[in-house]
């Protein structure tokens, strides 16, 4: 399977990560650039017009595409067996592509061991994800699960924390072990945990705000709780 994506940043990342690139579609007079990037790498590029460029991809492709190997999801279980220590994020009806793309960033950006979401109800991996995640895409793992409750059991019988973000408790980001194995859950704006998720959790969290809006961007909340485990980290 293969899959096209457009964008600067994610298909520089594509190459250096060595991932199958079958074809590069240019615009005009960037292939010097290209060129320079592909090194001993032998890829088809494509120039095209503009024109041809804005009927193939989104308008903010920045001249550049490709279609490349497709993304694959690993298995929890995979994940788990893999001798790092566990830093998980698990989305709880996250459906926006733009989200789940940003969440890919954050996770990379604070060196997360990957972003757990479930089959259904949830968004999956899009030229749009890919776009968003800049590149990122290339080195967190997106781990699909059938159920995100039974996802819960299966990370507590190996000893990861699970702890879920939520207005609808006193514990505040201080509550955090930080030198656990962890993963933390997020809802969607607006929707926030569904009721066994919430439930199953071993404990919740909430981000302290002191304004008039009470909720965040699932991606700027993944970002100030990453930040804050990796700060106490030192």
């Amino acid at each position: 399977m293969a899959i096209l994506i457009h964008g600067k940043n994610p298909i520089y990342e594509a190459i250096k990560a060595n991932r199958k690139i079958y074809e590069l579609y240019v615009m005009d007079k960037q292939s010097s650039e290209l060129s320079d990037m592909l090194g001993s790498r032998s890829i088809k590029i494509t120039t095209l017009p503009k024109q041809k460029m804005n009927q193939m991809f989104p308008q903010a492709h920045q001249g550049i595409g490709a279609l490349v190997e497709d993304y694959q999801t690993v298995t929890l279980e995979a994940a788990l067996n893999k001798p790092d220590k566990k830093r998980f994020i698990m989305l709880d009806s996250v459906e926006d592509p733009h989200n789940l793309g940003a969440v890919l960033r954050t996770a990379d950006a604070f060196s997360m061991s990957g972003v757990i979401i479930p089959k259904h109800r949830s968004a999956t991996i899009t030229p749009t994800v890919v776009k968003v995640s800049t590149g990122a895409i290339e080195y967190v793992d997106i781990i699909s699960v059938s159920n995100l409750n039974q996802a819960i059991k299966t990370l507590k019988e190996n000893n990861v924390w699970v702890v879920g973000t939520d207005l609808d408790t006193d514990n505040t980001l201080d509550a955090i072990q930080e030198d656990t194995d962890l993963c933390i859950v997020f809802g969607s704006e607006g929707k926030g945990l569904s009721r066994l998720v919430k439930e199953n959790c071993d404990y919740l969290v909430k981000i302290p705000m002191t304004g008039h809006v009470n909720s965040l961007n699932v991606s700027v909340s993944c970002g100030i709780v990453m930040h804050e485990i990796v700060r106490r980290k030192g």
